[in-house]
């Protein structure tokens, strides 16, 4: 019998997961997978996006009572998911309305063959070591993540790449990077992922010393007490709460329905900002047309009480 009828006032748990090991290349082996995973998930009542590639699992899900140890341990079962990495973080209400899992040919795209985590990544960094690390004046420190990320917060002295994609890393590192200059590089990401990969990519472009952010930024604000604190600003998250700051809080962000750029309080008290519609980082490139459509979105999902801001934001891989 399905577990689905937990009550409403229980809290969710939110799981957000992923490791680089090899799964195989078989199709049939990762439908297997695929459908096993699901079975478990809907059985459970786990919300949330897996994603299932050759090269390993990622993903963010969520569930209430004892429904994410039952996930977790299975995904350990299949890809070791505890020998990676593994956030737990809560939320009052159901952070996202379905399950997907869904099969991939990343587990984050980069389209580049070289970076294979699999086979080489750069040095973890602790987040006890990260402030030690990151005041080197050798360190070359770089974001991985995309623009709307870096728009809420981001280290002290870090580059922003101002990529609009992680694919595009690539692009920057190709243009404004090079080995026999930056002999030191850091980088960091939301959960650890997305530099993990970058790491792999740079070691294969003759960089050397390579050093990434283990378990990410969310494990850095989760240990790394206040005071001596690096961060500046908050997190962008990939589910309904939008953002979180020191101790993994929630932060007072919302979603842009229209462009899906993250809002500030200040944002949403703009003569630009439209529930659903429009907010200041998109109203210019916005045709009456697509507000009238946005708008009857809105109204749908209003009538429908699917209204859950962040839900489709894991749809797309690379910004996992």
């Amino acid at each position: 019998m399905k577990e689905n009828n937990i009550s409403t006032n229980v809290p969710w748990t939110v799981a957000a997961l992923y490791r680089f090991v090899a799964l195989g290349d078989s199709p049939q082996t990762l439908k297997e997978l695929q459908k096993q995973i699901k079975d478990v998930c809907d059985a459970r009542n786990i919300c949330g996006t897996l994603l299932i590639a050759p090269e390993g699992i990622n993903g963010t899900i969520a569930g209430q009572g004892d429904a994410i140890n039952v996930i977790i341990d299975l995904l350990d079962e299949i890809a070791g998911i505890k020998q990676g990495e593994l956030k737990y973080s809560s939320a009052e209400e159901r952070p996202f309305r379905r399950i997907k899992v869904r099969l991939k040919k990343e587990i984050i795209t980069m389209k580049a063959p070289e970076a294979n985590p699999t086979k080489q990544v750069g040095t973890y960094v602790t987040p006890e070591n990260w402030n030690d690390l990151i005041s080197d004046p050798d360190v070359t420190l770089i974001d991985t993540r995309n623009d709307y990320e870096t728009a809420v917060g981001i280290f002290k002295g870090a580059i922003d790449p101002d990529i609009a994609t992680f694919t595009e890393f690539k692009d920057y590192v190709a243009e404004k990077m090079d080995p026999t200059k930056q002999k030191k590089v850091a980088m960091f990401c939301t959960g650890g992922i997305r530099c993990e990969k970058a790491s792999s990519y740079m070691l294969a472009h003759g960089f050397e010393e390579v050093y990434h952010l283990q378990g990410g930024i969310l494990k850095y604000l989760e240990e790394v007490p206040a005071e001596q604190s690096q961060w500046e600003g908050d997190c962008f998250v990939f589910d309904r709460r939008v953002a979180v700051g020191q101790d993994l809080q929630e932060s007072p962000y919302q979603i842009c329905y229209g462009c899906r750029f993250p809002l500030s309080p200040d944002d949403l008290e703009d003569a630009s900002y439209e529930k659903g519609v429009s907010c200041p980082h998109c109203i210019d490139k916005l045709t009456p047309e697509r507000a009238r459509s946005f708008r009857m979105r809105h109204d749908q999902m209003k009538k429908m009480g699917e209204v859950i801001p962040g839900d489709d934001l894991q749809d797309t891989p690379d910004r996992l």
